[in-house]
Protein backbone atom coordinates (compact mmCIF):
# COMPACT_ATOMS: atom_id res chain seq x y z
CA UNK A 1 0.00 0.00 0.00
CA UNK A 2 2.79 2.29 1.09
CA UNK A 3 4.44 1.54 -2.54
CA UNK A 4 1.79 1.88 -4.14
CA UNK A 5 0.94 5.47 -2.83
CA UNK A 6 4.75 6.34 -3.17
CA UNK A 7 4.43 5.86 -6.75
CA UNK A 8 1.28 7.29 -7.18
CA UNK A 9 2.79 10.27 -5.73
CA UNK A 10 6.18 9.75 -8.07
CA UNK A 11 3.60 10.15 -10.57
CA UNK A 12 1.79 13.24 -10.08
CA UNK A 13 4.85 15.35 -8.95
CA UNK A 14 6.48 13.89 -12.39
CA UNK A 15 3.26 15.10 -14.18
CA UNK A 16 3.52 18.38 -12.38
CA UNK A 17 6.95 18.73 -14.15
CA UNK A 18 6.48 17.50 -17.35
CA UNK A 19 3.36 19.82 -17.32
CA UNK A 20 5.42 22.85 -15.95
CA UNK A 21 8.66 22.11 -18.51
CA UNK A 22 5.92 21.76 -21.48
CA UNK A 23 4.32 24.92 -20.17
CA UNK A 24 7.85 26.70 -19.87
CA UNK A 25 8.47 25.00 -23.69
CA UNK A 26 5.02 26.68 -24.92
CA UNK A 27 5.77 29.87 -23.44
CA UNK A 28 9.48 29.87 -25.14
CA UNK A 29 8.22 28.98 -28.11
CA UNK A 30 4.55 31.40 -27.76
CA UNK A 31 7.38 34.46 -27.37
CA UNK A 32 10.30 33.17 -29.48
CA UNK A 33 13.77 34.88 -29.40
CA UNK A 34 12.11 38.40 -29.95
CA UNK A 35 13.46 41.44 -28.27
CA UNK A 36 10.86 43.65 -29.45
CA UNK A 37 7.75 42.47 -26.25
CA UNK A 38 8.00 43.95 -23.16
CA UNK A 39 8.80 41.75 -19.76
CA UNK A 40 5.68 40.37 -18.56
CA UNK A 41 4.63 42.10 -15.43
CA UNK A 42 5.26 38.43 -13.70
CA UNK A 43 8.57 38.23 -15.35
CA UNK A 44 9.65 42.24 -14.64
CA UNK A 45 8.25 41.86 -10.19
CA UNK A 46 10.38 38.38 -10.04
CA UNK A 47 13.56 39.80 -11.68
CA UNK A 48 13.48 43.09 -10.10
CA UNK A 49 13.06 41.33 -6.13
CA UNK A 50 15.98 38.99 -7.42
CA UNK A 51 18.24 42.13 -8.19
CA UNK A 52 17.70 43.39 -4.72
CA UNK A 53 18.60 40.63 -2.89
CA UNK A 54 21.83 39.18 -5.18
CA UNK A 55 23.34 42.72 -4.12
CA UNK A 56 25.61 41.56 -1.40
CA UNK A 57 24.41 42.51 2.25
CA UNK A 58 27.79 45.21 2.53
CA UNK A 59 26.83 46.89 -0.66
CA UNK A 60 23.65 47.49 -0.07
CA UNK A 61 24.65 49.56 3.24
CA UNK A 62 27.22 51.50 1.39
CA UNK A 63 26.61 55.05 1.48
CA UNK A 64 28.23 57.32 -1.53
CA UNK A 65 30.82 58.63 0.15
CA UNK A 66 31.17 61.55 -2.75
CA UNK A 67 29.32 65.22 -2.74
CA UNK A 68 25.89 64.55 -4.47
CA UNK A 69 24.73 67.99 -3.95
CA UNK A 70 23.47 68.74 -7.68
CA UNK A 71 26.06 71.20 -8.45
CA UNK A 72 28.75 69.64 -6.65
CA UNK A 73 32.23 68.57 -9.05
CA UNK A 74 31.39 64.97 -8.74
CA UNK A 75 27.96 65.08 -10.17
CA UNK A 76 29.60 67.36 -12.64
CA UNK A 77 32.21 64.52 -13.43
CA UNK A 78 29.41 61.70 -13.38
CA UNK A 79 27.72 63.54 -15.90
CA UNK A 80 30.47 63.54 -17.85
CA UNK A 81 31.05 59.93 -17.70
CA UNK A 82 27.26 59.23 -17.80
CA UNK A 83 27.02 61.04 -21.33
CA UNK A 84 29.50 59.24 -22.31
CA UNK A 85 29.15 55.65 -21.53
CA UNK A 86 25.27 55.00 -20.53
CA UNK A 87 23.19 58.08 -22.67
CA UNK A 88 23.07 55.35 -25.61
CA UNK A 89 21.19 53.21 -24.11
CA UNK A 90 19.64 54.77 -21.27
CA UNK A 91 19.03 58.44 -23.49
CA UNK A 92 20.43 61.98 -22.05
CA UNK A 93 17.24 61.93 -19.26
CA UNK A 94 17.37 58.37 -18.08
CA UNK A 95 14.05 57.62 -19.38
CA UNK A 96 15.73 55.00 -22.24
CA UNK A 97 13.78 56.18 -24.87
CA UNK A 98 16.92 55.54 -27.35
CA UNK A 99 17.07 53.75 -30.80
CA UNK A 100 19.10 50.79 -28.87
CA UNK A 101 17.64 50.39 -25.54
CA UNK A 102 14.09 50.03 -27.48
CA UNK A 103 15.15 46.83 -29.20
CA UNK A 104 16.59 45.36 -25.88
CA UNK A 105 14.94 42.69 -23.69
CA UNK A 106 14.24 43.63 -20.90
CA UNK A 107 14.03 47.43 -21.93
CA UNK A 108 16.43 49.89 -19.63
CA UNK A 109 15.01 50.86 -16.68
CA UNK A 110 13.74 54.33 -16.51
CA UNK A 111 16.08 55.55 -14.49
CA UNK A 112 14.57 58.12 -12.62
CA UNK A 113 11.45 56.18 -11.71
CA UNK A 114 10.89 54.50 -8.23
CA UNK A 115 12.49 51.16 -8.78
CA UNK A 116 15.76 52.70 -9.36
CA UNK A 117 15.78 55.71 -7.24
CA UNK A 118 14.48 53.72 -4.05
CA UNK A 119 17.94 51.72 -4.55
CA UNK A 120 20.75 52.02 -2.04
CA UNK A 121 23.80 54.21 -3.58
CA UNK A 122 25.27 50.80 -2.70
CA UNK A 123 23.35 48.80 -4.70
CA UNK A 124 23.63 51.24 -7.93
CA UNK A 125 28.09 51.02 -7.41
CA UNK A 126 27.31 47.48 -7.26
CA UNK A 127 25.59 47.54 -10.53
CA UNK A 128 27.23 49.83 -12.23
CA UNK A 129 30.56 47.69 -11.31
CA UNK A 130 29.38 44.31 -11.93
CA UNK A 131 26.46 45.02 -14.68
CA UNK A 132 23.66 42.96 -14.67
CA UNK A 133 23.48 39.18 -16.10
CA UNK A 134 21.17 38.58 -18.89
CA UNK A 135 20.35 42.11 -19.74
CA UNK A 136 22.32 44.48 -21.74
CA UNK A 137 23.78 46.57 -18.69
CA UNK A 138 27.67 45.71 -18.78
CA UNK A 139 30.27 45.34 -15.79
CA UNK A 140 32.13 48.81 -15.76
CA UNK A 141 35.76 48.56 -15.78
CA UNK A 142 36.25 52.07 -14.52
CA UNK A 143 37.84 53.64 -11.03
CA UNK A 144 35.67 53.06 -8.16
CA UNK A 145 36.00 57.08 -7.35
CA UNK A 146 34.03 57.57 -11.48
CA UNK A 147 31.37 54.28 -10.72
CA UNK A 148 30.63 56.44 -7.50
CA UNK A 149 30.01 59.50 -9.34
CA UNK A 150 27.85 58.19 -11.85
CA UNK A 151 26.20 56.92 -8.73
CA UNK A 152 25.83 60.37 -7.65
CA UNK A 153 24.05 62.12 -10.97
CA UNK A 154 21.71 59.56 -10.99
CA UNK A 155 20.16 61.41 -8.44
CA UNK A 156 19.89 64.48 -10.50
CA UNK A 157 19.39 63.14 -14.22
CA UNK A 158 17.05 66.08 -16.29
CA UNK A 159 13.18 65.90 -15.56
CA UNK A 160 11.37 65.98 -18.98
CA UNK A 161 7.61 66.11 -18.03
CA UNK A 162 4.89 63.58 -19.01
CA UNK A 163 3.40 63.12 -22.63
CA UNK A 164 0.50 61.70 -21.82
CA UNK A 165 -2.51 63.53 -20.91
CA UNK A 166 -3.52 60.50 -19.06
CA UNK A 167 -0.71 61.16 -16.82
CA UNK A 168 -1.02 64.98 -16.38
CA UNK A 169 -4.64 64.15 -15.01
CA UNK A 170 -3.56 62.06 -12.64
CA UNK A 171 -1.19 64.99 -11.08
CA UNK A 172 -3.74 67.54 -10.78
CA UNK A 173 -5.86 68.07 -7.68
CA UNK A 174 -9.27 66.62 -7.57
CA UNK A 175 -12.15 69.06 -5.71
CA UNK A 176 -11.65 72.57 -6.52
CA UNK A 177 -12.91 74.18 -3.29
CA UNK A 178 -9.45 75.46 -2.26
CA UNK A 179 -8.87 79.26 -2.01
CA UNK A 180 -5.86 81.46 -2.07
CA UNK A 181 -3.81 81.96 0.67
CA UNK A 182 -0.41 84.12 -0.53
CA UNK A 183 2.95 83.21 -0.58
CA UNK A 184 3.43 83.26 3.43
CA UNK A 185 1.51 80.46 4.23
CA UNK A 186 3.75 78.51 1.96
CA UNK A 187 6.93 79.57 4.56
CA UNK A 188 7.15 77.36 7.17
CA UNK A 189 6.81 74.29 5.03
CA UNK A 190 9.15 75.12 1.99
CA UNK A 191 11.67 77.68 4.06
CA UNK A 192 14.35 77.34 1.78
CA UNK A 193 12.52 77.59 -1.25
CA UNK A 194 10.79 80.39 -0.33
CA UNK A 195 14.01 82.26 0.63
CA UNK A 196 15.53 81.60 -2.71
CA UNK A 197 12.14 83.15 -4.14
CA UNK A 198 11.97 86.07 -2.41
CA UNK A 199 15.04 87.15 -3.71
CA UNK A 200 13.70 86.87 -7.49
CA UNK A 201 12.45 89.56 -9.63
CA UNK A 202 9.30 87.40 -10.18
CA UNK A 203 8.79 88.34 -6.37
CA UNK A 204 9.48 92.12 -6.61
CA UNK A 205 8.58 92.88 -9.91
CA UNK A 206 5.80 95.32 -8.76
CA UNK A 207 7.03 96.99 -5.70
CA UNK A 208 5.22 100.27 -2.87
CA UNK A 209 7.79 102.63 -2.71
CA UNK A 210 6.08 104.07 0.33
CA UNK A 211 7.05 100.61 2.73
CA UNK A 212 10.33 99.84 -0.13
CA UNK A 213 11.86 103.53 -1.19
CA UNK A 214 14.79 102.09 -2.22
CA UNK A 215 12.93 100.25 -5.36
CA UNK A 216 12.49 103.71 -7.54
CA UNK A 217 15.83 103.12 -9.36
CA UNK A 218 16.08 107.10 -11.13
CA UNK A 219 16.89 110.36 -8.86
CA UNK A 220 13.31 111.93 -9.27
CA UNK A 221 14.95 115.36 -7.77
CA UNK A 222 17.04 115.51 -11.15
CA UNK A 223 14.35 117.54 -13.06
CA UNK A 224 13.28 115.89 -16.99
CA UNK A 225 10.99 117.46 -19.19
CA UNK A 226 9.16 113.88 -19.88
CA UNK A 227 9.00 113.45 -15.90
CA UNK A 228 5.80 114.90 -14.49
CA UNK A 229 5.27 113.14 -11.25
CA UNK A 230 7.00 113.34 -8.06
CA UNK A 231 7.93 110.60 -5.86
CA UNK A 232 5.02 110.68 -3.51
CA UNK A 233 2.41 110.19 -6.92
CA UNK A 234 4.21 106.91 -7.19
CA UNK A 235 1.68 104.20 -5.87
CA UNK A 236 3.85 101.66 -7.35
CA UNK A 237 6.90 100.47 -8.99
CA UNK A 238 6.83 97.94 -11.82
CA UNK A 239 10.09 96.52 -13.60
CA UNK A 240 14.05 96.75 -12.60
CA UNK A 241 16.20 95.01 -14.76
CA UNK A 242 15.39 96.61 -18.20
CA UNK A 243 12.67 99.03 -17.31
CA UNK A 244 11.14 101.09 -14.90
CA UNK A 245 7.77 102.20 -14.92
CA UNK A 246 5.68 103.86 -12.02
CA UNK A 247 1.93 103.12 -11.61
CA UNK A 248 -0.80 106.37 -10.36
CA UNK A 249 -3.63 105.27 -8.05
CA UNK A 250 -6.63 106.85 -8.83
CA UNK A 251 -9.94 104.97 -6.53
CA UNK A 252 -9.13 101.37 -7.17
CA UNK A 253 -7.42 101.47 -10.83
CA UNK A 254 -3.43 101.73 -11.65
CA UNK A 255 -2.67 104.04 -14.47
CA UNK A 256 1.13 104.39 -15.83
CA UNK A 257 2.91 107.18 -15.72
CA UNK A 258 4.05 108.81 -19.70
CA UNK A 259 7.66 108.51 -18.53
CA UNK A 260 9.41 105.01 -17.83
CA UNK A 261 13.02 104.79 -16.83
CA UNK A 262 15.73 103.19 -19.12
CA UNK A 263 17.99 101.23 -16.74
CA UNK A 264 20.33 100.36 -19.19
CA UNK A 265 21.23 103.42 -20.55
CA UNK A 266 20.32 105.62 -17.49
CA UNK A 267 17.89 108.01 -19.24
CA UNK A 268 13.67 108.98 -19.52
CA UNK A 269 12.41 107.70 -22.20
CA UNK A 270 8.22 108.45 -23.38
CA UNK A 271 6.01 105.75 -22.41
CA UNK A 272 2.90 105.38 -24.31
CA UNK A 273 1.16 102.25 -26.35
CA UNK A 274 0.45 103.77 -29.98
CA UNK A 275 -1.85 102.11 -32.36
CA UNK A 276 0.10 99.02 -34.31
CA UNK A 277 2.08 98.41 -31.39
CA UNK A 278 -0.40 96.06 -29.53
CA UNK A 279 -4.08 94.39 -30.84
CA UNK A 280 -5.60 96.94 -27.50
CA UNK A 281 -4.41 100.02 -28.31
CA UNK A 282 -6.88 101.56 -30.87
CA UNK A 283 -9.83 99.87 -28.33
CA UNK A 284 -8.28 102.88 -25.66
CA UNK A 285 -8.16 106.29 -25.55
CA UNK A 286 -4.72 107.93 -26.55
CA UNK A 287 -4.17 108.90 -22.90
CA UNK A 288 -2.16 106.39 -20.26
CA UNK A 289 -4.63 108.04 -17.65
CA UNK A 290 -7.44 106.32 -19.62
CA UNK A 291 -5.97 103.37 -19.39
CA UNK A 292 -6.13 101.08 -16.45
CA UNK A 293 -2.98 98.65 -15.66
CA UNK A 294 -6.24 96.12 -14.19
CA UNK A 295 -7.61 94.98 -17.85
CA UNK A 296 -3.52 95.31 -19.54
CA UNK A 297 -0.97 94.48 -16.69
CA UNK A 298 -2.01 93.02 -13.28
CA UNK A 299 -3.43 90.02 -13.99
CA UNK A 300 0.67 88.84 -14.60
CA UNK A 301 1.49 90.84 -12.27
CA UNK A 302 0.08 89.36 -9.46
CA UNK A 303 -2.25 86.38 -7.69
CA UNK A 304 -5.49 86.63 -8.23
CA UNK A 305 -6.73 89.69 -9.68
CA UNK A 306 -10.53 89.86 -9.13
CA UNK A 307 -11.97 91.84 -12.15
CA UNK A 308 -14.82 92.92 -10.09
CA UNK A 309 -13.51 93.92 -6.96
CA UNK A 310 -9.90 94.76 -8.26
CA UNK A 311 -8.29 93.08 -5.30
CA UNK A 312 -5.33 90.55 -5.16
CA UNK A 313 -4.44 88.17 -3.17
CA UNK A 314 -0.85 89.44 -3.23
CA UNK A 315 0.97 91.62 -5.57
CA UNK A 316 4.25 89.78 -7.74
CA UNK A 317 4.29 86.35 -9.31
CA UNK A 318 3.85 84.24 -5.66
CA UNK A 319 3.55 80.51 -5.28
CA UNK A 320 -0.18 80.00 -6.24
CA UNK A 321 0.08 81.95 -9.13
CA UNK A 322 2.26 78.26 -10.46
CA UNK A 323 0.66 76.03 -8.41
CA UNK A 324 -2.97 77.49 -8.10
CA UNK A 325 -5.00 77.63 -4.98
CA UNK A 326 -3.31 76.54 -1.70
CA UNK A 327 -5.83 76.40 1.18
CA UNK A 328 -6.43 72.68 0.89
CA UNK A 329 -2.77 71.90 0.68
CA UNK A 330 -2.39 74.32 3.87
CA UNK A 331 -5.04 72.95 6.38
CA UNK A 332 -3.95 69.26 5.39
CA UNK A 333 -0.23 69.67 6.37
CA UNK A 334 1.39 68.97 2.92
CA UNK A 335 -1.04 66.36 0.84
CA UNK A 336 -0.48 66.36 -2.41
CA UNK A 337 -3.71 67.83 -3.03
CA UNK A 338 -1.94 71.27 -5.35
CA UNK A 339 -0.74 71.64 -8.96
CA UNK A 340 3.08 70.48 -9.30
CA UNK A 341 3.86 71.70 -12.72
CA UNK A 342 7.29 69.20 -12.84
CA UNK A 343 4.97 66.22 -12.73
CA UNK A 344 2.08 67.75 -15.40
CA UNK A 345 2.27 66.94 -19.15
CA UNK A 346 5.13 69.21 -21.28
CA UNK A 347 1.89 71.37 -22.40
CA UNK A 348 0.18 72.22 -19.34
CA UNK A 349 4.12 72.28 -17.16
CA UNK A 350 4.84 75.21 -20.18
CA UNK A 351 1.44 76.79 -19.69
CA UNK A 352 2.80 77.52 -16.38
CA UNK A 353 4.88 80.02 -17.63
CA UNK A 354 3.35 80.62 -20.55
CA UNK A 355 0.28 82.35 -19.18
CA UNK A 356 2.56 85.37 -18.50
CA UNK A 357 5.25 85.21 -20.97
CA UNK A 358 3.44 85.28 -24.27
CA UNK A 359 1.40 87.85 -26.51
CA UNK A 360 -2.05 86.96 -26.95
CA UNK A 361 -5.71 87.47 -25.96
CA UNK A 362 -8.16 85.94 -24.00
CA UNK A 363 -10.62 83.65 -26.13
CA UNK A 364 -13.69 85.78 -24.85
CA UNK A 365 -13.26 89.57 -25.13
CA UNK A 366 -14.44 92.33 -24.51
CA UNK A 367 -14.94 90.84 -20.82
CA UNK A 368 -17.84 92.58 -18.83
CA UNK A 369 -17.23 95.64 -21.30
CA UNK A 370 -13.59 96.06 -21.11
CA UNK A 371 -10.83 94.58 -23.33
CA UNK A 372 -8.30 92.48 -21.31
CA UNK A 373 -4.28 91.31 -22.23
CA UNK A 374 -3.74 88.47 -20.02
CA UNK A 375 -5.97 85.25 -19.85
CA UNK A 376 -9.13 85.87 -17.66
CA UNK A 377 -10.14 82.69 -15.40
CA UNK A 378 -7.49 80.89 -15.77
CA UNK A 379 -5.29 79.06 -12.94
CA UNK A 380 -3.45 76.45 -12.78
CA UNK A 381 -5.14 73.04 -12.74
CA UNK A 382 -6.74 74.55 -15.79
CA UNK A 383 -6.13 74.04 -19.53
CA UNK A 384 -4.49 77.58 -20.85
CA UNK A 385 -5.87 76.77 -24.05
CA UNK A 386 -9.94 77.59 -22.91
CA UNK A 387 -8.89 80.72 -22.30
CA UNK A 388 -6.18 82.23 -23.98
CA UNK A 389 -4.79 81.73 -27.94
CA UNK A 390 -1.68 83.18 -28.95
CA UNK A 391 -1.01 86.28 -31.09
CA UNK A 392 -1.41 85.68 -34.85
CA UNK A 393 1.02 86.06 -37.06
CA UNK A 394 1.41 85.57 -40.82
CA UNK A 395 4.20 84.17 -42.47
CA UNK A 396 6.53 86.45 -44.42
CA UNK A 397 5.20 89.60 -42.55
CA UNK A 398 6.93 91.89 -40.06
CA UNK A 399 4.78 93.07 -37.53
CA UNK A 400 5.27 94.68 -33.95
CA UNK A 401 5.10 91.34 -32.89
CA UNK A 402 7.14 89.23 -35.08
CA UNK A 403 9.66 88.71 -37.23
CA UNK A 404 8.35 87.03 -40.95
CA UNK A 405 9.25 83.47 -40.22
CA UNK A 406 7.69 83.98 -36.70
CA UNK A 407 10.14 84.51 -34.32
CA UNK A 408 9.21 87.01 -31.83
CA UNK A 409 9.84 90.74 -31.84
CA UNK A 410 9.77 91.84 -28.57
CA UNK A 411 9.68 90.72 -25.11
CA UNK A 412 7.28 88.72 -23.11
CA UNK A 413 6.95 86.34 -25.94
CA UNK A 414 9.50 83.53 -25.29
CA UNK A 415 6.01 81.16 -24.75
CA UNK A 416 5.49 82.11 -28.92
CA UNK A 417 9.19 81.53 -29.76
CA UNK A 418 8.88 78.01 -27.52
CA UNK A 419 5.94 76.73 -28.83
CA UNK A 420 7.25 76.65 -32.32
CA UNK A 421 10.66 74.84 -31.15
CA UNK A 422 11.56 71.59 -32.04
CA UNK A 423 12.32 71.55 -28.17
CA UNK A 424 8.60 71.92 -26.95
CA UNK A 425 7.87 69.24 -29.46
CA UNK A 426 10.51 66.40 -27.64
CA UNK A 427 8.52 67.47 -24.05
CA UNK A 428 11.13 70.02 -22.70
CA UNK A 429 10.02 72.22 -20.23
CA UNK A 430 11.26 75.64 -19.36
CA UNK A 431 12.09 74.36 -15.45
CA UNK A 432 14.34 71.72 -17.76
CA UNK A 433 16.83 74.99 -17.93
CA UNK A 434 15.44 77.77 -15.89
CA UNK A 435 14.26 77.52 -11.65
CA UNK A 436 11.42 79.09 -11.23
CA UNK A 437 12.05 79.69 -7.23
CA UNK A 438 15.33 81.48 -7.56
CA UNK A 439 19.00 80.91 -8.77
CA UNK A 440 22.17 82.95 -8.62
CA UNK A 441 22.53 82.65 -12.16
CA UNK A 442 21.56 84.67 -15.32
CA UNK A 443 17.59 84.62 -15.61
CA UNK A 444 17.22 81.97 -13.18
CA UNK A 445 18.97 79.16 -15.07
CA UNK A 446 19.48 75.68 -13.30
CA UNK A 447 23.44 76.69 -14.30
CA UNK A 448 25.38 78.97 -15.86
CA UNK A 449 24.50 80.21 -19.01
CA UNK A 450 27.92 78.52 -20.55
CA UNK A 451 27.08 75.32 -19.17
CA UNK A 452 23.03 74.95 -19.19
CA UNK A 453 22.75 73.28 -22.24
CA UNK A 454 25.51 70.86 -21.47
CA UNK A 455 22.53 69.29 -19.20
CA UNK A 456 21.41 67.46 -22.39
CA UNK A 457 23.46 68.62 -25.25
CA UNK A 458 27.14 67.36 -26.20
CA UNK A 459 29.42 66.11 -28.87
CA UNK A 460 28.63 62.77 -29.61
CA UNK A 461 25.39 62.20 -27.76
CA UNK A 462 22.04 61.83 -28.67
CA UNK A 463 20.69 65.33 -28.87
CA UNK A 464 23.93 66.34 -30.93
CA UNK A 465 25.77 68.29 -31.74
CA UNK A 466 27.43 65.92 -34.19
CA UNK A 467 30.89 66.67 -33.48
CA UNK A 468 33.84 65.27 -31.98
CA UNK A 469 33.94 68.97 -29.40
CA UNK A 470 31.80 72.39 -29.42
CA UNK A 471 34.73 73.78 -30.68
CA UNK A 472 34.16 71.53 -34.05
CA UNK A 473 30.51 72.72 -34.14
CA UNK A 474 30.81 76.22 -33.27
CA UNK A 475 34.07 77.08 -35.40
CA UNK A 476 35.10 79.22 -32.52
CA UNK A 477 37.78 79.44 -29.98
CA UNK A 478 37.36 77.35 -26.60
CA UNK A 479 35.70 80.17 -24.06
CA UNK A 480 34.77 82.70 -26.60
CA UNK A 481 31.24 84.00 -26.91
CA UNK A 482 30.87 82.10 -30.29
CA UNK A 483 31.48 79.43 -28.67
CA UNK A 484 28.65 79.59 -26.34
CA UNK A 485 25.18 77.46 -27.41
CA UNK A 486 23.44 80.77 -26.73
CA UNK A 487 25.11 82.90 -29.21
CA UNK A 488 23.99 81.00 -31.98
CA UNK A 489 20.66 79.44 -30.88
CA UNK A 490 19.64 82.35 -28.62
CA UNK A 491 20.61 85.48 -30.41
CA UNK A 492 19.22 88.62 -28.45
CA UNK A 493 16.99 90.48 -31.00
CA UNK A 494 13.75 90.53 -29.17
CA UNK A 495 12.98 94.13 -28.01
CA UNK A 496 12.87 94.92 -24.78
CA UNK A 497 13.62 99.29 -24.54
CA UNK A 498 15.33 100.52 -27.02
CA UNK A 499 18.47 98.84 -28.41
CA UNK A 500 18.22 96.76 -25.48
CA UNK A 501 17.13 93.33 -26.55
CA UNK A 502 16.58 89.53 -24.64
CA UNK A 503 16.57 86.34 -25.89
CA UNK A 504 14.81 84.34 -28.59
CA UNK A 505 13.29 81.23 -27.50
CA UNK A 506 12.62 79.30 -30.75
CA UNK A 507 16.63 77.63 -30.72
CA UNK A 508 16.90 78.16 -34.31
CA UNK A 509 20.07 79.16 -35.96
CA UNK A 510 18.91 82.28 -38.51
CA UNK A 511 21.10 82.43 -41.27
CA UNK A 512 22.48 85.55 -43.11
CA UNK A 513 20.49 83.90 -46.19
CA UNK A 514 17.31 84.57 -43.75
CA UNK A 515 18.83 88.18 -42.56
CA UNK A 516 18.74 89.26 -46.19
CA UNK A 517 15.45 87.52 -47.54
CA UNK A 518 13.50 88.46 -44.44
CA UNK A 519 15.17 91.13 -42.58
CA UNK A 520 15.89 88.98 -39.24
CA UNK A 521 18.88 89.90 -37.38
CA UNK A 522 21.21 86.84 -37.74
CA UNK A 523 23.72 85.40 -34.49
CA UNK A 524 26.81 86.30 -37.07
CA UNK A 525 26.61 90.32 -37.85
CA UNK A 526 24.95 90.58 -34.09
CA UNK A 527 28.72 89.85 -32.99
CA UNK A 528 30.71 90.51 -36.13
CA UNK A 529 29.22 94.02 -36.52
CA UNK A 530 31.62 95.32 -38.96
CA UNK A 531 31.18 92.07 -41.57
CA UNK A 532 28.24 92.21 -43.85
CA UNK A 533 25.84 88.74 -44.29
CA UNK A 534 27.47 88.71 -47.71
CA UNK A 535 31.11 88.31 -45.67
CA UNK A 536 29.00 85.67 -43.68
CA UNK A 537 27.29 83.96 -45.76
CA UNK A 538 30.53 82.82 -47.87
CA UNK A 539 31.96 82.08 -43.94
CA UNK A 540 29.49 79.28 -43.86
CA UNK A 541 30.34 77.78 -46.90
CA UNK A 542 33.76 76.40 -45.14
CA UNK A 543 31.72 75.35 -42.64
CA UNK A 544 31.99 71.54 -43.92
CA UNK A 545 29.81 70.02 -41.11
CA UNK A 546 26.86 72.15 -42.31
CA UNK A 547 24.61 71.52 -45.21
CA UNK A 548 25.06 73.94 -48.09
CA UNK A 549 21.69 73.66 -48.74
CA UNK A 550 20.55 74.51 -45.55
CA UNK A 551 22.76 77.60 -45.82
CA UNK A 552 21.64 78.46 -48.73
CA UNK A 553 17.88 78.69 -48.32
CA UNK A 554 17.99 79.93 -44.47
CA UNK A 555 16.72 76.92 -43.92
CA UNK A 556 17.19 75.74 -40.06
Amino acid sequence: MTSNRALKITASVAAVIAVAIGGLYALVIWEGSSAREDAPALEANVAQWLLHYTVPAGFRAMKNPLDEQAASADVEAGHEIYTKKCEICHAYDGGGRTEIGSGQYPRPPDLRGPDVQRMSDGELFYHLKNGIRHTGMPAWTLPDRELWQVSAYLRHLPRVAALSPQMAAEQLPTGGAAHYVGSAACKDCHSAIYDRWKKTRMANVVQDPHTHPEAIIPDLSKPDPLVTFAKDDIALTYGSKWKQRYFKQVGDDYFVFPAQWDVTHKIWRPYFVKNGMDWWAPLYPADNMQRPTGPLCDGCHSVNYDIDTKKVTEWNVGCEKCHGPGSEHVEHQGRPNIVNPAKLSYVQANDTCIQCHSQGQPLANPIKGKYYDWPVGFHMGKKLVDFWKLEDHKLGELSFTHFPDGTAHKNRMQGNDFVQSLMYTRGVTCTNCHDPHGSDNEAMLIKPVKEVCATCHGPHTQNGPHAPTIEAHTHHAPGSAGSECVACHMPKIEQTIADVNVRAHTFKFITPAESDALKIPNACNLCHTDKTTAWAAEALKGWQDRSPWRMADGAN
